[in-house]
Order: structure tokens, then sequence, then C-alpha cells
């Protein structure tokens, strides 16, 4: 029996049917609306940008040429002081005012800017410092600060006193430094400073000793903190820097050399001389791998500058042959 085949269409769907009604036009009414708020909000936002530039360049302005600004806001004094500092800086806004020194009623529209900018620069512990007005009454400073790597003591008339000394090697007396922080750096020897002024040159040759400084930090803090001084009395001819511990040990660097070996090849010899009976030694790292020790008695050593105290020494030098194994400890 022949059973026939119905071919359905499939239902159509409303959205597949023609629809030619245009939409409806705007108006010129309403064209005229939309145009003009347009041309408002334009205008409005013309306006806004045109008040925040005025208003900068005016105090832009009127922080270069102060003699533009009205009579009656010469006589606003200083009320605020703004101090924004380096990272690490230790200086804020109470120190700023002491420096400064300004009289009481001072004017900010009257300040020499300059006269106060290098009042600033005189303190050895300001790198440099930028001084703006803020009206009506602000004051801003912005400074970079010296941080200090090491210490020194020296004597103004007979009466000594203890400075600080920065990795570019300028010396100054250093303000606000937490003194469980200054206990930790190292006294400088072998050196003599120069006067300039009412204070010192720069220390000639501190770029080896503060990266030597900063890598033990960085490397071997348990050994830093047992550090009592670094001499530079060999620096200059020999290239060496002479490091005395609490415990009288002396440590002798090679200023050319590569700190981070020579720091690991000291704390390998040093579990090495634990096991011996002398708690002192001279320990000569400028030779290598082969690195002579002396062993000393024991002595006590003196708090200060100075650094050790010294004692005979006892049996002969040792000789420690180390591998690049040993080198890379740490």
């Amino acid at each position: 029996m022949n059973q026939e085949v119905v071919d359905v269409p499939a239902t159509r769907s409303w959205r597949e049917i023609p629809q030619p009604v245009k939409p409806r036009a705007m108006s010129r009414g309403g064209r005229w609306r939309r145009a003009r708020h347009g041309v408002r909000i334009a205008a409005l936002a013309a306006l806004g940008v045109g008040l925040i530039w005025g208003g900068w360049s005016l105090v832009g302005a009127l922080g270069r040429h102060p003699q533009h600004v009205p009579a009656v806001a010469r006589a606003v004094p200083v009320r605020h002081f703004e101090l924004k500092t380096s990272a690490g800086g230790v200086l804020d806004a109470r120190w700023l005012e002491r420096t400064l020194a300004l009289p009481r009623a001072a004017a900010l529209v009257e300040l020499d800017l300059e006269r106060l900018r290098t009042r600033l620069l005189e303190e050895g512990q300001v790198i440099t410092a930028k001084v703006a007005r803020q009206f009506p009454d602000r004051l801003k400073v912005n400074i970079t600060e010296r941080v200090p790597v090491a210490r020194i003591r020296v004597e103004f008339s007979g009466v000594p006193r203890d400075l600080l000394v920065a990795p570019d090697g300028h010396v100054f007396q250093g303000t606000g430094f937490e003194p469980g922080l200054l206990a930790t750096l190292p006294w400088l020897s072998g050196l003599a400073l120069l006067p300039d002024g009412a204070g010192f040159r720069p220390i000639t040759g501190m770029a080896p000793v503060a990266q030597l400084l900063t890598d033990a930090q960085f490397s071997a803090m348990h050994l830093y903190q047992g550090w009592q001084s670094v001499s530079l009395a060999r620096l200059a001819i020999d290239r060496e820097l002479e490091v005395t511990t609490k415990n009288g040990t002396v440590i002798v660097f090679n200023a050319t050399g590569d700190f981070f070996v020579q720091l690991a090849t000291l704390d390998y010899l040093l579990d090495r001389l634990a096991q011996t009976p002398a708690t002192r030694a001279r320990i000569d790292l400028t030779l290598g791998r082969n690195v002579p020790v002396m062993p000393q008695a024991p002595a006590v050593v003196a708090e200060g500058p100075a650094g050790g105290a010294t004692s005979s020494p006892v049996g002969l030098p040792l000789i420690f042959s180390v591998s690049p194994i040993s080198q890379s400890k740490n």
C-alpha cells in the first residue's frame, strides 16, 4: 500500500513578515532642542576646564611673581609647614620649622624661597631641597636625605662628638635617627678629616666601604652585627679594608674583589675557627683561595672607635685552602 508523504511547511515567525512602515522622523523643533542641549553641555565642560586652568595658572603666577599678590593677601602669615622627604628619611615638620627659624608673623608672599633652600642645604643630612608657596598660608618643602652607613668620633675643643658618614662620604650631625639604629653602625678609623667651613670635607674612597657594609647587611647580617670598626688606613695604597670585630678579630678584605665571595669565605672560616681554642684571629681574605689565619689569645676589646686590643699570637699561622664550594656558601 502506497503512503503519500505530506511536506508540511515550517511555521513562520512574525519577525519574517515584511514591515514597510518607516520610523517617524524627528521634527525640526526636536532637532533644534537636541542641538541646544549638546551646545550647553559643551559650554559647561569648557567653562569647567577654563576655571581649573585659570586657577592653576593664577596660583603658579603668584608663586613666580609674588609682587602681583593683592595687598590684603600680603599680610597672611605662614601657618602650616608641609614636608615630604625621601624613602627612609627621618626629618619632620618640627625639624623644618626649627631649621628655617621664620619670624612668627612672616608673610608667605614675602619669603625668599632661594634663601630658605640654601639654609636647608646647609644641613649635611639634606641632599636636595625644593621650596614652594601654597596660598594662602602653607609652605611646602620636598627634600632627599642622606642615610648613614658608619660613625666617626671627632673632637671639638677637646670634647668628643660622634658624627655620621653617608655612602658618598659626607660627614653630618644626624637628626631624628633612632639611637638603637646608630648603635649598630661600625666606626671608621685610619683616616684624617679635613675641615671645610663649619664642617668637614667628604671622606674620599667611601664607595668600597659602603659597598662592603651594604653587602654584609644583605648577605651576612650575623657577621655584620659583630663588626666594631672599619679601617681605611690601607685603602689608598694597598686597596685593602680592615674590619675589627667586637671580640678583637681582624679581617682584611680586598677592596677591589667580590665582597659576596669574601663574606662567604669568612663565614666558612669562622665556623672552622670555632673549633679551636683561640677566640681571636687575623684573617686575610686578599689572597683568594689561600687564606692565612693567625690565631691569637683572648683579649678584652675596648668600646669605641678604636675597635680592638692587641695580644701576642699563639702558635703559627694557619693556611686554609678554600674550595669554590666553600666560597659559594650563603
